[in-house]
């Protein structure tokens, strides 16, 4: 048996007895027979408490808990937050309002009682974000300058760095301190990708969401997504600056457009890319290695080969050696915008 069933029949035996009260007082009120008042009086009252008692109890209640389910967090919090301070601006005001003659000392405490609570909710769930990030920046200073590490603030993550997808195998080696923070505004841009005509951005986005899920799903990695936006802003790239200047906390990115616009601005880049750069092997003038040797070169006679992490090897007279694993001497490293290069010479027996 539902509730709501319960619930009607419970109504509809609630106003039938009110009925047959109601009938019977109007009866002697008219001066007509009683029983036929109250039987007409209580099956109007059990017909109606049948069909309407669902509408001003299950129906209100079920709608109400739906939408406090569609609230986030940090809406409840900041409307409590309001609500708090609301009622206690009515506290210091109701005092005075009391002291005025009778009826306005009895009525205006709670007028303003009800004003400045709804009040305080309106305002604070209305600039919740403004709220909380000034509350976020408030504390992180103060963590900072009570000698806490910053290591372990928050880590905005951009799209490019989420489709790359090698922030999942980081995240999971400790390297990053902190709570990694995915904006909605960035899954947005990720689901719009994941939904393009194009197959390969398709795909690209697709492999995004799932380093999400990935990193959701991990429980070793503080990992969450948030709503906190910036009002007024179209451009994801702007947002992120602007919201990690407002949390004073990093960006992850691949973006060489954003890594340059978020330095001026004077915001925290980290780079995987530079990152990938910095832990590759360092291989001197004369040390020896094992390359395997893929295609020819673009000067005559070199071949071309790659380590495990992506280092290309170029052989000088190396063409002979094409798909065949060879040691080699280095003879010169160079370190370019796409990465590391190294010269080698197939070592003599």
């Amino acid at each position: 048996m539902s509730l709501e069933f319960f619930v009607r029949v419970l109504g509809m035996i609630v106003m039938a007895v009110g009925g047959t009260y109601l009938g019977v007082h109007l009866a002697e009120l008219a001066k007509g027979p009683p029983e036929l008042w109250g039987s007409v009086f209580a099956a109007v009252g059990a017909l109606m408490g049948l069909v309407v008692t669902p509408f001003v109890t299950t129906r209100p209640a079920r709608a109400l808990r739906s939408m406090i389910a569609q609230l986030s967090a940090q809406s409840m919090i900041s409307g409590l937050i309001g609500l708090i301070v609301g009622l206690i601006v009515a506290a210091l005001v109701s005092f005075p309002l009391s002291l005025l003659p009778a009826p306005l000392g009895q009525i205006l405490p709670f007028i303003g009682a009800v004003l400045f609570a709804y009040l305080g909710v309106a305002v604070f769930v209305m600039r919740q974000n403004d709220i909380l990030n000034l509350l976020r920046s408030r504390l992180s200073t103060v963590v900072e300058d009570g000698g806490t590490s910053s290591a372990g603030r928050s880590v905005l993550l951009d799209t490019s760095v989420i489709i790359d997808g090698r922030i999942a195998d980081i995240a999971q080696t400790g390297f990053i301190f902190g709570s990694m923070l995915v904006p909605s505004f960035v899954l947005a841009e990720l689901q719009h990708i994941a939904d393009s005509p194009d197959g390969l951005r398709r795909q690209r986005g697709r492999r995004g969401l799932d380093i999400l899920n990935r990193l959701q799903k991990d429980s070793g990695i503080s990992f969450r997504i948030t709503d906190l936006d910036v009002e007024g802003v179209r451009d994801v790239d702007d947002k992120l600056v602007i919201l990690a200047k407002q949390l004073r906390c990093p960006v992850l990115t691949n973006d060489y457009n954003l890594n340059r616009v978020a330095e001026l601005q004077g915001v925290t880049v980290l780079n995987i890319n530079e990152l990938a750069n910095a832990v590759k092997a360092v291989y001197l003038p004369g040390e020896s290695l094992e390359v395997l040797v893929l295609q020819e070169g673009k000067e005559s006679g070199q071949g071309v080969g790659y380590l495990d992490d992506g280092t290309m090897v170029v052989v000088e007279s190396g063409r002979d050696l094409i798909g065949r694993t060879a040691p080699v001497t280095v003879t010169k490293v160079l370190q370019t915008a796409a990465g590391r290069m190294i010269f080698a010479r197939p070592e003599t027996n």
